[in-house]
Parts: structure tokens; sequence; C-alpha cells
């Protein structure tokens, strides 16, 4: 798409934007020196790393294994770590703050409470420890001249048999912190139909859910997350590129399911990092995203996970504005998209994209549009024409 502010944006300018995060795990977000303090603290001598930075590293090299089943096994370590009230709370407390430091100004973060069980919590502690957490987060961001908002998603295991529970869990707290429902882990075998009972008591109570699908595995995943259980998002949804057909002549064909995404806007939560860390796309220049973006579909850029992926919004739009030489207008674009697909209130919605959202791209192309003419008019001296 064209663009009248055609520049590409600095990095600097990437991070100064605001940008929406929908898709983010707060036990794939941790600071590496968190995970090591905690274990202390824990007890826990299993990490395979103590120094942080070869900790981070560690992380990042695991989750490279072109495996979604191998990737997910990274996430031991962390939840092994975030099993007490205190732990809860500054994980989720230092991902707010980290988040804002990268210009997120609304982000839903998800996180199962059924993984931090282990050391008596109940599932009422977790999701209030992690709330309280969270508006700690965003207190000391705004102390720091950051502002942001952080909603909580709960998410079930798909492997495990606790999602209605989770689901009521998700319903109780809402209007308090907590913003829908997920459910999450290794696709293939585990159908989302499985947990068809939570997604039919979400519905009746007129709650907000999406499912990860069309990750690792393809179209039958997001066939079922919309059609059989009514997902408002798709997790990832990148292999709906498996219905669309692309001509030698470069005509595109849309297949029934894709056509029904794309006229539906149904958002989808793409995480192009992830995606080539778990072997769903083989490079940024090959990932749907790009062809995804020119068909307009609801397409919205998030981290998944920040720690295994060693990422950031600004590194996920730094990697699209390098390789699709993306501009501010496709930044905002993309921002707006999942700010229109978050789970809070219509009005919160259009608030944030009017007063915050678009003011923001406002302001970072007026320093562009400022630097076009300063460098179209340079300055002459002894003119005359200063008048007297």
């Amino acid at each position: 798409m064209t663009s009248e502010y055609n520049d590409r944006p600095t990095p600097e300018q990437i991070r100064r934007a605001p940008k929406v995060l929908l898709h983010d795990h707060l036990d794939g977000g941790l600071r590496p020196a968190t995970v090591v303090e905690l274990a202390r603290d824990a007890g826990y001598d299993a990490l395979p790393e103590t120094d942080p930075d070869g900790l981070g590293r560690w992380f990042r090299e695991a989750a490279d294994s072109g495996s979604l089943e191998r990737y997910l096994e990274t996430f031991a370590h962390t939840c092994a770590v975030m099993q007490s009230r205190d732990a809860l709370f500054r994980v989720a407390a230092e991902c707010a703050e980290d988040l804002a430091e990268d210009g997120v100004v609304y982000a839903e973060v998800r996180y199962a409470p059924e993984q931090h069980l282990t050391r008596g919590l109940t599932l009422e502690q977790v999701v209030e420890a992690v709330n309280e957490g969270f508006r700690e987060g965003e207190r000391r961001a705004g102390v720091k001249g950051h502002r942001i908002r952080v909603g909580a998603l709960l998410t079930a295991m798909r492997h495990a048999a606790r999602a209605l529970e989770i689901a009521e869990l998700a319903n109780a707290y809402r209007d308090r912190g907590v913003v829908g429902f997920d459910i999450a882990g290794a696709e293939a075998g585990f159908p989302p139909t499985r947990h068809l009972d939570a997604f039919e008591y979400l519905k009746r109570e007129n709650n907000h859910f999406t499912i990860h699908a069309g990750e690792a595995f393809g179209l039958p995943s997001i066939w079922q997350a919309l059609q059989w259980c009514g997902a408002d998002r798709l997790g990832h949804g990148v292999r709906i590129i498996d219905d669309i057909q692309v001509a030698d002549d470069g005509s595109v064909t849309l297949g029934r399911l894709a056509s029904y995404v794309r006229d539906k806007r149904i958002p989808l939560e793409l995480c192009p990092t992830s995606n080539l860390q778990t072997g769903a796309a083989r490079s940024y220049a090959e990932h749907p995203i790009g062809l995804l973006r020119r068909l307009q579909f609801r397409a919205t850029v998030n981290t998944d996970n920040r720690l295994m992926g060693g990422t950031s919004m600004s590194a996920e739009f730094e990697h699209l504005v390098s390789t699709f030489h993306y501009t501010l207008d496709d930044m905002q674009w993309f921002t707006v998209n999942a700010m229109k697909s978050a789970f809070i209130p219509f009005g919160e919605r259009l608030a944030m994209i009017n007063d915050v959202i678009k003011p923001g791209y406002a302001e970072l192309k007026s320093e562009w549009l400022f630097r076009q003419m300063a460098s179209a008019s340079p300055v002459t001296r002894g003119s005359g024409l200063g008048g007297r």
C-alpha cells in the first residue's frame, strides 16, 4: 500500500510509536535476571544457566528448534519459578513496565492459572496476584512517563480437562482485570472442540475468547475454532495462508474459509518471530503477514513470548519495516486493527484509537514532514529577505 509518509521509520521512532499487543504470554516474557533470582528464592535448581545473559541465550536457542512441542518445553522453567504470590506479582508488574517502556499503550497478556498451583495457591489467588501486579506495573510505568493499560486473558491448557473451570474463573473476574479467555498448548491431537462446553458457557455469558489455532496445525484447527467454537479472534491463525492461492501472474484466489475470515473481519494474532521459531514460517520475507496485510485481512502484530523470542513489539516492527518497507502508516494500520479487536468495551477502544494512537502517529508523521521541509528549503544568508 502506498503512503504519503514513504520513509521507513527509524528504530527510535518505532519504539516511540504507540503499539497494541493482543498475544503475549506472561510466562514467556520474564526478564532472565528475574528467572535466576526467583529460582534462587524458590530453591529451584534445574535452570540450565544461572548467568542471566547465558540464560537468555539458552531460552532463545532452545526455542529455535522449529518444533512447537520443543518450544513449549522451555516453559517448564518459567512456570517453576512462578508458584508464589510474590513471584506472580513481580513478574506481572515487570511485564507491564517492560511493555510500557517499549511504547505499548494497551496489552492483553495471557497465562494459565492451572500452571501456578504447585505450592498451594488457589486459582483465585493466582488471578488476584497477577491482577495486582499488572496494576502496580501500570503505576510504575506512569511514574516514568509511560502510560499503559493491561488486561489479562485466562488460558486453559488444551491437553488438560479444566477448560470449563477456567472459563468460569474468567467470567467471575471479568470487569476486575480479566478481559477474556483462551486455550493454548500443542494443537496436534488436541482440537479446540474438546473444550466445547467452555466455549458454549462463555457465549451464554456474552464473554470474549480467543483460541490458539492455525499455528502448528492447519485449516481444520482454524475451521473448528471459528465454526464449532465461535472464537472472536484467532491466536496466530497464520495457516489461513493454506487457503489462499497465488498464481504465477500474481493474481490471488481465496478459498471459502479464507474469504470468511476476511469478510467477517476476524482478527489474526500474528507473531512473526515466534512463527519462525516453531516452523510455521521460514523467514520474515516468506511470512504470510505480508500477503495478509496486502489483502486487507484483520492482521495484527504480536510478540507471543518475548523471552523465548528475544523480541519485543519494537523488534517485531523493525523486522517488518526492514522486510516489507513498511511506513508509519502501515504501523498505524496494524495498531488500529489490534485496538479494534481488543476485548474491552467499544467506547474505550474508540477512545484509545482517537485520543492515544492516532495522535501519537500524527506527531511522528509531523516530525517527518518538518524534516522533509527543512531538507527542501535550505536557509540562505544575506538574501535581503529579512526586511528592515
